[in-house]
Formats: C-alpha cells, sequence, structure tokens
C-alpha cells in the first residue's frame, strides 16, 4: 500500500477508536480563570474488567477534578506507600497511578501480566486508574542518542533498551491500563535542529503505529514534542491534533529546558489544542513549575518532585491558602529551610517535638513528630520515607485542592503571584541570612 494511501487508511480509522474510546473516558471543563488558559476540568474514567465474568472485579467509575496530580510509581505503587495505606490519601484525588511499562522488563513478561488480567489485577488495585507513560524520570529515563528511527531508547534499572512500537504496543496490550500515552523520541534541548525535526517525525510516525497496533480499551493520549523550537512544537501539535486522540502527552520538558522559556513553548501548544480533551505534562515538578503549567492550560502532572524530595529526607511545608502553616525563624530556614520544604535530617530538629505542619490531617503529622523522623533518618530507617512520602503526597494533593478552588473563585493568577512573589523574599532572606552567619565577628 502506498504510503499517501497507507496514512489516509490510519486518520480514516482513527475517528472510530476515539468514539470508543471516549466511552471509556469523559473529559468536561467546569470552569476557566479570568486568563482564559488555567481551567478545572473533571476526567471520568469507567471500564469493566475482563475477568468480570469469571468472578472478577466489576466495573469501576472514577471520577478526578483537574487540574490534578499522577502520583508516580515504581512498577505500579508509590515508592513507600504500601497499598493498605494508600486508602489515607485525599479521595478521590489520589486514585491515579502513573507508571511506565519499562519497570516491567524485569519483571513477570508479558504474556503473563496478560494472562493475570493486567495491572489491576496484578496489584489488586481495582478501584484505581492507571496511567502508562514511557518515561518517568526515576526509572525509565529517555536516551536521545541511543534512540532511532526504529524505536527509542530508555535507560532503565536493568540497562538500556531500544523500545519499538511493536514491542511497546504488545506491553499496553497486555498490562490494560485505563491511559496510555504513545512512544514518543524525547530529546534534550541540546540537540540540534535537524535532531529535533527528526524526533518530532518520529513521534508522527510512531503515533500512527500506534493507532494501527492498538488492541486495548485504554484511552490513547498522543504524544507531543519539539524541543525549545516553537516551530517543531507547533507542528507537532497541528500533526497529533488531526489524529483526534482522547487527551494529549506534552514531552520533552525537564530534559535542559530553561525555565524561562518554557512558558512561551507551553502556550505555543496549548494555544493550538482542543478546549475539550485533557493535558498531560511530563517534568514539570517544583510547585512554581506546576503553577506555570496551569497558567498555560495543563491539566495532568506526574509526581516524581515528591518521590526526590522524601528520599532526600525533605518534608513539604509550604502554606496552602492559610490553611496550614509552618512556622520557623530565620535562622533556621537558612539552614534547613528554604520556604517550600524543610531537610527533617537537619540538627535543628533533633528534639522538635512539633508535627511537620500545624493543621495537616495526614496520618504522618497527625500521629508523628519532627523529632521521630529526624531519628529514623538518621539510624537509616525506611518508615522514615514511609512517613515522609505519606506526608509530601498529601500536602501536593492538598496543594492541587486550592489550586482548583482559586481557578474556580477567579483567584488563581493572585494565588500565583503572591506563591511566587513569597518564594522569591523567602529565598532572598534565607541568602542575606546565610551570609551573616558565614561572615566572622570583627573586633
Amino acid at each position: 500500500m502506498p504510503q499517501a494511501e497507507r496514512r489516509e487508511h490510519i486518520l480514516d480509522g482513527i475517528l472510530q477508536e476515539s468514539i470508543r474510546e471516549t466511552q471509556k473516558m469523559k473529559f468536561a471543563v467546569k470552569a476557566w480563570s479570568k486568563s482564559g488558559r488555567a481551567r478545572v476540568g473533571l476526567l471520568q474514567l469507567s471500564s469493566t474488567s475482563s475477568s468480570f465474568a469469571q468472578g472478577g472485579p466489576p466495573a469501576k467509575e472514577i471520577e478526578i477534578e483537574t487540574p490534578a496530580l499522577l502520583l508516580t510509581t515504581r512498577k505500579g505503587l508509590p515508592a513507600f506507600i504500601s497499598p493498605d495505606h494508600l486508602s489515607s490519601l485525599p479521595n478521590p484525588d489520589s486514585r491515579l497511578l502513573q507508571f511506565s511499562p519499562m519497570h516491567f522488563m524485569e519483571g513477570p513478561n508479558s504474556k503473563t501480566i496478560s494472562a493475570i488480567g493486567g495491572v489491576h489485577q496484578l496489584l489488586g488495585l481495582h478501584e484505581y486508574g492507571f496511567v502508562a507513560v514511557p518515561r518517568d524520570s526515576i526509572l525509565s529515563l529517555p536516551e536521545c542518542n541511543s534512540s532511532n528511527k526504529n524505536g527509542a531508547s530508555f535507560e532503565t534499572p536493568c540497562g538500556r533498551f531500544l523500545v519499538k512500537p511493536v514491542e511497546y504496543m504488545k506491553m499496553i496490550s497486555s498490562m490494560k491500563p485505563d491511559l496510555w500515552v504513545s512512544l514518543a523520541d524525547e530529546v534534550h534541548a541540546s540537540v540540534t535542529t535537524k535532531r529535533n525535526k527528526a524526533s518530532v517525525d518520529r513521534t508522527i510516525k510512531w503515533l500512527d503505529d500506534c493507532i494501527s497496533l492498538k488492541s486495548t480499551d485504554g484511552a490513547l493520549f498522543g504524544s507531543i514534542v519539539g524541543g525549545c523550537s516553537i516551530e517543531e512544537r507547533q507542528r507537532c501539535t497541528q500533526e497529533v491534533a488531526k489524529r483526534n486522540v482522547s487527551g494529549f502527552y506534552i514531552g520533552g520538558f525537564g530534559l535542559g529546558d530553561s525555565v524561562d522559556e518554557r512558558a512561551t513553548l507551553l502556550h505555543a501548544v496549548t494555544d493550538l489544542l482542543p478546549k475539550e480533551k485533557p493535558r498531560h505534562v511530563c517534568g514539570l515538578g517544583l510547585p512554581e513549575e506546576v503553577l506555570q503549567g496551569i497558567a498555560a492550560g495543563i491539566d495532568l502532572f506526574d509526581s516524581t518532585y515528591i518521590y526526590h524530595l522524601t528520599l532526600g529526607g525533605f518534608a513539604l511545608v509550604f502554606p496552602l491558602d492559610g490553611k496550614c502553616k509552618h512556622v520557623s525563624d530565620p535562622g533556621v530556614s537558612a539552614m534547613a529551610s528554604d520556604g517550600t520544604k524543610i531537610n527533617l535530617k537537619a540538627t535543628i530538629y533533633r528534639k522538635d517535638a512539633s508535627r511537620i505542619v500545624d493543621g495537616c490531617i495526614c496520618y504522618t503529622c497527625q500521629n508523628h513528630t519532627k523529632a521521630y523522623i529526624n531519628h529514623l533518618l538518621n539510624v537509616h530507617e525506611m518508615l522514615a520515607h514511609i512517613l515522609l512520602e505519606i506526608h509530601n503526597t498529601h500536602h501536593y494533593l492538598s496543594f492541587f485542592g486550592v489550586i482548583r478552588e482559586a481557578i474556580t473563585e477567579g483567584r488563581f493568577e493572585e494565588l500565583r503571584q503572591n506563591f511566587i512573589e513569597k518564594r522569591r523574599d523567602h529565598l532572598l532572606a534565607a541568602s542575606l541570612s546565610a551570609c551573616e552567619l558565614e561572615t566572622p565577628v570583627r573586633a
């Protein structure tokens, strides 16, 4: 079949696939910010387990308000939170779990996972929604120098793998996620113009390949790349939007790109996307980056930021619209806090009998003190990371709730500006305080 005829044949079948997918996923915008880009939406997932006829779990219905945080996992579960503690997190905000199919390269093979009934059955989490994304910024990192026209290369704990569309689709079909992202050639910001253009061409071709090979009921999110080139970002966006996919995955961020130019790149993409479909981004983790993404019209974010915080012994403490407050003196801030998070390994917390955040209702803050977590960290006890991840996840999910409320009430731009200004002022004060501590006393 000639290339042009083949592409036309693929596009003809996409609309029918899209209609079937919308039965599994629905999305509607409920409110817009004054700027017209930030929005509150409702993402609805519904599916019937393939094993229901054999006594398996019944159909599930999940409704998530956006902007929302997808909990990043390692092989399907948050790194330090066991299944019995998932229910202690805000519900239903915590019911979207993101994983990379590459996590299972060293575990059960695709046939075994398929025979079990997919990732929901494998993990026993039937009431949760699973989102499959090739890259996760923890265990599955894109290696663009080793990618080629046949497939995308990834660095994983069990080695470097070149994943072709047909192999990727076998993984997706066996795992049966609720949402899944097409294979993309994500490149570092420093690549040449020629290499960046090639990444867009490959990503579009692989999207067509994924559609033609599709044999799963999950909703497809088309990948958008283009590095730091506005023209390539727009070209990729326009091509992916033609495919009538259920949503969009905006990749390539957090790979050497500048924060200053990110807003322009995000707007160049979201301005061309249909408003009735959700947008998911990878690589924006800091609170100010999340606010930047939401201001550009992004709906879904990953939570690798929480994992890295927890691994380093940090706890989130920034105020949630005045509802939760952490108070510390300037000396403590300079040594152990940047106004957003505190380092609970610091000796200043060794005898601190207070909670991480006064007013926080998470399991950790309701039952344990900074001194106890400081002790656990210093004796290398895993419970420290469990307690920290519970708090950090709860705090960040609450942050998204405050953002949604601010958008609905027309206060988003005010909230964003206040957060950025307070963060800037705190960093300046901490910097000056640190300089004073380092300045020798003169006679």
